[in-house]
């Protein structure tokens, strides 16, 4: 952790298509908020992966970044994920070499073990229906890890494949998790750790903390690297933030109902829901994947959880419902924890 007391914030853009709007305005709104971000002193910018969802323009975080870091000069960008066992390893180390080598110094490879989507949808990605059963995640992490170091052994049938570039074009590289699993292959390989709180937050302080005693210096990091990623939405009161966060409540209501690929409510549509009884259990249960409230208490909220889990950069899933308020909420947030 920093020894100076202070807290990193860092943003993860799923490129919402806010209601009532187009696609090609949300990725406006990524062009105005990076840039934002940058300017308020944000650390990171990350990108998800997302497929067959019509409300998420984030399908392809590599792109995403690399547009990211086109307009601007600073911040951070990279992907939190690039869903490995979507990819063919050689072309996300191709294309990140790329990154690195046109943005260096500022690129962040985060990678999932899970698809992030239904199967039909994999099907339509892999090209093959047989792909579907293997579980080769170890075998895809360490061809990739191998081809960014340009080690594999003689006698492995990829030794005399020569990406250009060289060693020195690597992001720096973050395994992503909700389990055990994500922890594990962080711990292995000696890269950094994401826990994505908002899929399990109960597990979230103790697989932190877990990384951070366990951990052993690598080729990639010479001491660990962990952040916290949750659901942050703040406005100037505590009233305000409760109605803005009306519509991430509801959706995550309704996704643990089974509806999928729901339209973000407004606020106000949001606010006159009348919730059914297994909606209102689903919300009551999704408690603990939100922060929410004024800057103030969200601020002392989010010192707290990095201090429990040891970390000393939060990643705030972006989940406002306007371009509006996630605009004034992430500018609060920065002048109230003073990021510079």
């Amino acid at each position: 952790m920093n020894t100076a007391n202070e807290l990193r914030l860092s943003i993860l853009d799923f490129v919402h298509i806010y209601n009532g709007t187009e696609a090609a305005e949300s990725l406006q709104n990524v062009t105005e908020m990076v840039q934002l971000a940058e300017h308020w002193g944000y650390n990171r910018y990350w990108f998800t992966e997302h497929h067959n969802t019509t409300t998420l323009m984030s399908t392809s975080p590599d792109l995403l970044s690399m547009h990211a870091a086109a307009h601007t000069k600073t911040i951070r960008v990279g992907s939190g994920g690039v869903m490995l066992p979507n990819h063919s390893p050689l072309k996300v180390m191709e294309n990140f070499t790329l990154l690195e080598g046109l943005y260096p110094g500022r690129v962040d490879l985060g990678i999932g073990r899970a698809s992030g989507t239904d199967g039909r949808t994999m099907w339509a990605l892999l090209r093959s229906q047989a792909l579907m059963e293997v579980n080769d995640f170890p075998e895809q992490l360490d061809n990739l890890l191998s081809f960014f170091a340009r080690d594999f052994k003689e006698n492995h049938p990829f030794s005399h494949i020569h990406p250009p570039g060289d060693r020195s074009m690597v992001p720096d590289m973050f395994m992503l998790g909700s389990s055990e699993g994500g922890l594990h292959f962080a711990l292995e390989k000696g890269l950094g750790f994401v826990f994505a709180a908002h899929l399990a937050p109960q597990r979230a302080i103790p697989m932190l903390r877990a990384y951070r005693s366990n951990f052993k210096p690598s080729s990639y990091l010479s001491e660990p690297q962990s952040m916290l990623a949750t659901i942050v939405i703040t406005a100037e009161t505590k009233e305000e933030a409760k109605y803005i966060a009306g519509p991430a409540e509801l959706m995550w209501a309704q996704m643990s109902t089974g509806t999928i690929n729901l339209t973000f409510p407004t606020p106000e549509e949001a606010k006159n829901h009348i919730y059914t009884p297994h909606e209102e259990l689903a919300r009551e249960r999704n408690k603990d994947r939100f922060v929410i409230g004024s800057v103030g208490q969200v601020a002392e909220q989010l010192r707290q959880i990095a201090k429990a889990s040891l970390v000393d950069e939060i990643m705030i899933a972006d989940f406002y419902p306007n371009q509006e308020s996630r605009k004034k909420g992430h500018e609060l947030l920065a002048k109230e924890l003073g990021l510079s």
